[in-house]
């Protein structure tokens, strides 16, 4: 496929042409479509009708895939394959790369531990294709990521973590991405073998639910309350780490954000070994999520854009 047809099938895979052009020379998305090719398969319809949902380490350790099982068959959305992945940090940085300038070196940090605490599951699911392709409509359904913005219905809101960070699930924002993150997840052979059990329709939910469980046998469940983070740190560290503490709590308020930030610092700064979920609970409520510089390469795409965008 030529410079030339790859804009015009992008051009019917998302409304941005931000995206078009920075997809022009992606590498993830240019393997499923060259692949998709070779399979004979249509790229442009497959990406309409399918998409991936991520459900993150976070939501392992929450227990969140039955539930998230439960709201997709009651969303019409149907689980046409499952399939549990190991990830890293350059899964993260692959996932998001334009987006990933606005991230703060904090969200980083904690990103990079969060990949660390379990294998996700990554679904693939179909849904009747109307007004808007399925990825549009589950990324619109699925709920924000800024918890404020939530609403009852929404899958996020449904699980109840309202926290910026630990927001347990990921999808792509429309077809092109659907493309696009298969290549990050699955290598060639899997993602032939994705390819050809989404087509046959099936639903596999119940693979999906014996998925977790194995992940849930890796992962024991953890609180996401930031109160027994707190007290799982104090007792990591050490009394030098607890002087520099105290010296530290003179211009803090007792509790504060301030003041359960500069535990994270201590904490990070003495070397010692700590209870990883426990750092990123609390800092995924204490530090912030954004630079204040740079600029995001490419905004999120929403059902309104997807259908100013139509004929």
């Amino acid at each position: 496929m030529n410079d030339d047809e790859l804009r015009t099938l992008l051009g019917e895979l998302t409304p941005s042409k931000a995206k078009i052009d920075a997809y022009l020379g992606d590498t993830y998305l240019l393997e499923t479509v060259d692949q998709a090719g070779r399979l004979g398969v249509d790229a442009e319809r497959f990406a309409c009708e399918h998409s991936l949902l991520l459900l993150k380490p976070d939501a392992i350790v929450a227990r969140a895939v039955e539930p998230t099982l439960t709201w997709l068959a009651d969303n019409d959305f149907q689980v046409v394959d499952a399939h549990r992945v190991v990830v890293d940090r350059h899964v993260a940085r692959a996932l998001w790369y334009f987006a990933w300038n606005i991230a703060s070196a904090e969200r980083r940090r904690l990103a990079d531990l969060l990949v660390g605490i379990s294998d996700v599951l990554v679904l693939v699911v179909r849904g009747p294709v109307g007004e808007l392709p399925t990825p549009v409509r589950l990324a619109e359904a699925k709920g924000a990521t800024d918890p404020r913005k939530r609403r009852p219905g929404e899958l996020r809101y449904l699980l109840g973590r309202h926290n910026y960070l630990l927001n347990l699930v990921h999808s792509p924002d429309d077809p092109a991405d659907v493309l696009r993150e298969l290549a990050i997840y699955f290598d060639e052979d899997t993602r032939s073998r994705v390819i050809a059990r989404a087509l046959e329709g099936r639903d596999r939910s119940a693979e999906a639910a014996a998925l977790a469980r194995d992940l849930y046998d890796q992962a024991p469940a953890r609180s996401f309350d930031r109160g027994e983070a707190v007290a799982r740190l104090c007792a990591d560290l050490d009394s030098a780490a607890l002087k520099s503490l105290d010296e530290r709590m003179v211009t803090a308020e007792p509790g504060s954000d301030a003041a359960q930030a500069a535990l994270l610092d201590v904490a990070w700064s003495s070397g010692l070994a700590l209870d990883a979920w426990s750092v990123i609970v609390l800092g995924s409520y204490v530090l912030p999520m954004r630079t204040g510089t740079g600029s995001q390469t490419l905004r999120p795409v929403g059902a309104t854009d997807w259908l100013e965008a139509r004929p």
